[in-house]
């Protein structure tokens, strides 16, 4: 843990397609980007910046967002979003996030991932499944 420091960058990038829009996603009727898949994009950049840094039997998963959606994006162009990890505190690792389209700046915020062993983090979630 101790090689997660603010300053850390990662990215990720996808062609939109139908399959990206918000009809097919579910969140809409209009053929642009859908704003569930820039969110997948976000959390596939921030973990782009660390999870190569994390501890074996360890990963990073996502509990909070808190972004805007502010520019539409048409299916057949690219759209690259960007997460900088901005602050660690304990297991908790903050970035800041966006996301630009050929054209302009298309979404913006913040994201907060945990870091957990994946061990413990199964026993936890089988639990769950044995409480009646």
């Amino acid at each position: 843990m101790d090689a997660l420091k603010p300053g850390l960058k990662g990215s990720a990038t996808l062609v939109v397609g139908e399959e990206h829009t918000a009809p097919r996603i579910g969140s809409g009727r209009v053929h642009v980007l859908a704003t569930p898949v820039m969110i997948n994009l976000f959390e596939a950049a921030a973990l782009d910046a660390i999870e190569r840094l994390l501890p074996p039997g360890h990963q990073s998963l996502g509990t909070v967002l808190n972004v805007r959606h502010i520019a539409a994006t048409p299916v057949g162009m690219r759209v690259t979003a960007s997460a900088e990890v901005v602050g660690v505190e304990g297991r908790t690792v903050r970035f800041r996030v966006e996301a630009h389209d050929e054209r302009e700046l298309i979404g913006d915020g913040t994201h907060e991932r945990v870091v957990v062993n994946v061990a413990k983090f199964d026993l936890r979630v089988q639990k769950k499944l044995t409480r009646s």
